[in-house]
């Protein structure tokens, strides 16, 4: 897409660029400005005078003189940088990197972590669901809600094939999209195609490990090749590419099924895209919430053994809580973003959605390490030594207490959480978030996402989006686009305080239990880059689902998956099913 920028009426050049900054600030100033031009085509003093505003500054007349020659030269610079226009995947030169107490082990060389020191199933095995069938049942939807764990199992025993779970799946999101709205395309030839390879390497003893044969779904973030790639926003609806994004690809490899692209809120941010609003498994007037909308729906609603999502600020922790569903937000650049939409840089982040914490594991294995198609992106250590249930005893959990003291909605099933981690050994250290101005720091986001989509904004192509209300992007990047160079720059320097002040927070803490939303922790692990899990811990008297999380140290996975596996051992609520 590259539309002619001189039809839109929010792009100028030269003396225009004037002419539309004063009409966006105040009408009078056009003929302010049109007084000046004949005498000097330079901003008018008067423009900048009311741009100060924006900035929160005040200049004297005589400064304003002098910028006004700079400030032009400021427009016709920006104008010559929008011509390039820049592909949505190419990063800023600017790095972020969460901040790690043994860097030396972070690496930055491409490549998945194939030396890991244990698949997590040989110290998560059977706390979750104690012992496997000796057989798959016969009734599919049983089939499609068994753990990935009892899956593979059959399927490296023979007893199940691959192209027959594929088929379930199929099926199954046949059957509920029409009430549920969780897929933008289905990818039934390709998945067909390849279970058909898994199937003959099965029938010849090959197999790739615990995803080999595993349906799933892909959020319509990331690109896969034969099918769509729509990002859940009309301007693109037609659009595909070639190549598949690199979680994708290493699902592949791993012998994971791709069999649909599930439904995104346009540009990540909701669950109403293109053509509907994604549906809650639970109650199917209720939309499914936060942007890994259609992942959370379908994984919840036993079509899908897992899916991916992706986190900016809510989006695998909000559709997760909502549907019910585990969700695992992986360390800020643990996961390569190659091939998936960004939004904002230095925010993004892939994970997987399933239906247990041991699932999700599973999946982390197979797409963490470092590509060079995202320079943000590591290879780190991902060691599940140590994280059996005895071994937990020597980790460290902390929990604030002010953040479950108050009456929010569902802290009573939060402390009830807390009280069964209790009745397992686990004793919480008492912990205090920094006090920060955390949300005036997403200025961080919106600045980024403006940047991302500038070009939405500039050919009016944004007007296309479903929602054009306050909260939504249209107007959230057309706010940003006013937003100083300097104050984002400011803000991330707030971030970097704000990242030393968690890290003196969380002290020698492994990790913490935190409520979803209630309380700073979901805004500031988004900013600082820390891992979390999210988990069902209750359901409330309308039949729905509640959520909590464990979040842990950068680069410290496996301490929450490991807490979560003790809790969902201990408890059914991941078992439970949306009556559909």
């Amino acid at each position: 897409m590259n539309p002619n920028p001189t039809t839109s009426r929010r792009t100028f050049l030269g003396r225009t660029a004037a002419l539309t900054l004063a009409a966006a600030l105040a009408p009078d100033l056009l003929r302010a400005q049109a007084e000046e031009e004949a005498a000097d085509e330079a901003i008018a003093a008067e423009v900048i005078r009311r741009a100060e505003i924006l900035a929160g500054l005040e200049f004297t007349d005589a400064e304003r003189e002098l910028m006004r020659e700079s400030v032009t030269d400021q427009v016709e610079s920006l104008q010559t940088i929008r011509a390039l226009a820049i592909p949505n995947e190419v990063p800023p030169a600017l790095g972020f990197r969460p901040l790690y107490d043994d860097p030396e082990k972070v690496s930055y060389v491409s490549g998945s972590a194939k030396n890991r020191a244990q698949d997590p199933a040989e110290t998560l095995r059977g706390a979750i669901f104690g012992d496997r069938p000796r057989t798959p049942p016969t009734d599919e939807i049983e089939l499609l809600f068994s753990p990935i764990e009892h899956l593979s199992e059959w399927i490296r025993r023979r007893q199940l094939k691959p192209s027959d779970l594929v088929e379930a799946s199929l099926a199954r999101l046949v059957e509920l999209d029409p009430t549920l709205h969780f897929v933008i395309d289905r990818t039934a030839d390709r998945a067909r195609e390849f279970a058909a390879v898994l199937d003959e390497e099965q029938r010849v003893g090959k197999w790739r490990g615990p995803l080999h044969g595993i349906p799933y779904g892909a959020k319509d973030l990331l690109a896969a090749r034969g099918a769509r790639t729509t990002w859940g926003a009309k301007p693109y609806e037609t659009r595909t590419f070639d190549d598949d994004a690199e979680v994708v690809r290493r699902l592949e490899e791993a012998g994971a099924v791709l069999v649909a692209k599930t439904a995104v809120g346009a540009l990540a941010w909701g669950d109403v895209w293109f053509r509907e609003t994604t549906r809650n498994p639970w109650n199917p007037e209720q939309g499914s919430s936060g942007s890994s909308a259609g992942s959370a729906s379908a994984v919840a609603a036993g079509a899908l053994p897992f899916a991916l999502g992706t986190e900016t600020l809510g989006s695998i922790v909000s559709p997760c809580s909502r549907c019910g569903a585990t969700g695992l937000r992986p360390t800020f650049g643990r996961v390569p973003r190659t091939g998936c939409m960004a939004l904002t840089w230095s925010m993004d982040k892939i994970g997987p959605i399933a239906r247990n914490v041991q699932d999700t594991a599973f999946v982390l294995e197979a797409i963490h390490g470092a590509h060079e198609g995202d320079p943000e992106s590591v290879t780190a250590p991902l060691d599940w030594r140590g994280t059996s249930d005895f071994s937990m005893r020597k980790l460290r959990f902390g929990a604030a207490e002010e953040n479950f003291a108050n009456d929010y909605e569902g802290a009573t099933f939060d402390r009830a959480t807390l009280d069964v981690l209790r009745d397992r050994g686990i004793e919480f250290e008492p912990m205090t978030f920094p006090e920060m101005p955390v949300g005036a720091m997403l200025v961080v986001l919106q600045v980024e996402g403006a940047a991302a989509f500038d070009e939405l904004t500039r050919t009016d192509r944004d007007d296309e989006l479903v929602r054009q209300v306050v909260n939504a992007w249209p107007n959230v990047f057309r706010a940003a686009q006013l937003v100083p160079g300097v104050q984002y720059v400011q803000a991330q320097r707030a971030r970097t305080q704000l990242m030393r002040a968690f890290e003196d927070a969380l002290g020698d803490l492994d990790g913490y239990v935190a409520p979803a939303f209630a309380g700073p922790s979901l805004l500031i692990t988004n900013l600082t880059g820390h891992p979390c899990v999210v988990l069902p811990n209750g359901f409330r008297e309308d039949g729905t689902p509640t959520s909590i999380t464990f979040i842990g140290r950068n680069y410290g996975e496996p301490a929450i998956v490991a807490l979560a596996s003790i809790y969902q051992g201990a408890t059914d609520f991941h078992l439970k099913r949306p009556r559909l």
